[in-house]
């Protein structure tokens, strides 16, 4: 399969623009194959109508028929072999092993919606029977469930180029609740986007799924996904990335004549707090479990924990040196492009001259600047440097954490209600600490999404009950999550129809429930039929 980098419109191959870009190696900045077309309005307006003319044709597919359609995605992608994955790897520096994890994960992630739009009940359909004898007005039968909303635009992250790009939850999900879908392919790891396009595409057409279900358009300019979220035709739209960037599309997003939904996850700090009884009885295995967490991936997952607090002590000192000890013995690694790598290495510069920080620990090895390496730091402070410099308790993407010393529990809440929202939060304790320090439990509450006890937060489990998300500015909107299946809450509405005729009615509503979805009927859950 060769790469032509050019827009992917349904089925058919685009390149309108003049103006193309590279897609590089950052190992050693060397140009990999193909340039890429930038799509023009024009292109991208053709993407977005061809999926609006063909959305109430894949909104009234079966479940049965979706589901089928994403289970052929999953053969597709693994039928891409070894390319996907070497691709991968050359545009990000990934490993070998890192990208084989990522593919493993699209493909579990699709069964997963696969399973759950056969199951039915995702779709909360809700029945309310009428009676014409209700005094002194008849009631009438009310009845809904979650419709599909239209067609999506989808912004895939830099730092998984398979799992959270063009084959992530953000577009399966999208697939499983009947939308249509416009891929922005990343311009960091464009020609794995196309790849993972390709594979839609061909599952697409062994489906028999309608021309236009799917598109994918490049761009480096801001102004392609500026105009993807302005069309009109757009319903929604899923980011993955920088605040700033989330940021400013969110803010195109209200500002359209008609505003859509706009879910982005953005940056997050992700803190520990190593309370006083796990601090006793496993300093050690904290430590260690920490410096993984943070160096894992060089630093760049959305949840590497950018802040540690503990309480001033003896124990708390041999923390803080076994922390420095590990991130020693932290090769520099490659980052996933030069952009990246320049901020990170600036972040670090101006961490460095912060009057109320103390550099503590660092690898011991220098990194190489031309191969995009990052070393790993860890640096100290307390309570008053958080609250005298708040820049502190902004996320860094890269392989860098904060101890902070405390003084006492109401050091711990105080920090904590100064950060901003937080995707996760961990906690490091014994029960009788749970109870003890119960006001810092309460602030993380309101502050994450993913509370942890004694684990770190790297490594997602993707499952039903998990949530990837947090109030702002981890995600533009606290409710929904990014990763799991109740992403697909995030491209539905409740539909409702009263005294709407049985044989009118979505399956799912229908006296006979065809489907055998659990539904609240008159209040109660209940998979039974009804007596016409």
């Amino acid at each position: 399969m060769n790469l032509t980098g050019q827009q992917l419109i349904g089925y058919r191959e685009s390149a309108k623009s003049d103006q193309t870009f590279p897609a590089f190696d950052p190992c050693n900045g060397a140009g990999l194959e193909t340039f890429f077309y930038e799509a023009t309005e024009k292109e991208i307006g053709e993407a977005v109508e061809l999926a609006e003319s063909v959305f109430s044709d894949f909104r009234d597919l079966s479940a049965e028929a979706r589901a089928d359609f994403l289970e052929a995605i999953c053969e597709e992608a693994m039928a891409l072999g070894d390319k996907l994955l070497e691709r991968a790897a050359a545009e990000t520096g990934h490993p070998l092993a890192r990208c084989e994890m990522e593919r493993n994960r699209i493909i579990q992630q699709a069964h997963l919606f696969s399973e759950l739009i056969r199951e039915g009940s995702w779709a909360d359909a809700r029945i309310d029977l009428g009676d014409t004898d209700r005094q002194p007005m008849p009631k009438p039968d009310v009845r809904s469930m979650m419709q599909p909303i239209g067609p999506i635009a989808v912004f895939g992250a830099s730092n998984f180029p398979i799992a959270i790009s063009v084959l992530g939850a953000d577009t399966i999900s999208a697939f499983a609740a009947g939308c249509p879908v416009i891929v922005k392919a990343h311009p960091a790891h464009p020609g794995t986007c196309e790849l993972a396009a390709r594979a839609i595409l061909g599952a697409a057409k062994r489906c028999n799924m309608p021309e236009g279900i799917f598109s994918m358009i490049h761009g480096r300019n801001t102004e392609v996904g500026r105009c993807l979220v302005e069309h009109p035709g757009i319903m929604a739209a899923a980011f993955t990335g920088s605040l700033a960037g989330g940021r400013a599309l969110m803010d195109v997003a209200a500002a359209r004549p008609v505003p859509i939904p706009f879910y982005a996850e953005m940056g997050s700090v992700n803190p520990i707090f190593v309370l006083p009884g796990a601090l006793a009885q496993k300093k050690e295995q904290i430590a260690a479990g920490f410096v993984t967490s943070l160096t894992m991936g060089v630093g760049q997952f959305c949840t590497n924990p950018g802040l540690v607090a503990g309480m001033e002590s003896d124990d708390w000192e041999k923390f803080s040196e076994l922390v420095a000890e590990k991130v020693s013995e932290f090769a520099p690694s490659t980052m996933l492009h030069a952009g990246i790598h320049e901020a990170y290495t600036k972040g670090i510069e101006i961490r460095k001259k912060s009057a109320d920080l103390e550099l503590i620990g660092k690898s011991s090895a220098r990194p190489n600047p031309d191969a995009c390496e990052a070393a790993a730091y860890i640096f100290e402070t307390n309570r008053q440097g958080i609250t005298s410099d708040p820049t502190l308790l902004d996320e860094l993407f890269g392989p860098v954490s904060t101890l902070v010393n405390c003084g006492g529990l109401e050091d711990m809440v105080a920090i904590a209600e100064k950060m901003d929202g937080s995707l996760s939060a961990s906690v490091h304790g014994t029960e009788e600490d749970l109870i003890e320090f119960h006001p810092l439990l309460s602030v993380l509450q309101r502050k994450a999404g993913r509370l942890i006890f004694n684990g770190y937060p790297v490594g997602i489990e993707v499952c039903h009950s998990i949530h990837h998300g947090g109030p702002y500015p981890a995600a533009s909107h606290s409710f929904f999550t990014s990763i799991g299946t109740r992403c697909i809450e995030r491209f539905v509405r409740p539909v409702c129809y009263q005294d709407w005729p049985d044989s009118q009615l979505p399956t799912e509503l229908q006296n006979a429930n065809p489907l055998n979805v659990w539904r609240i009927v008159n209040g109660t859950r209940s998979n039974n039929a009804l007596k016409a």
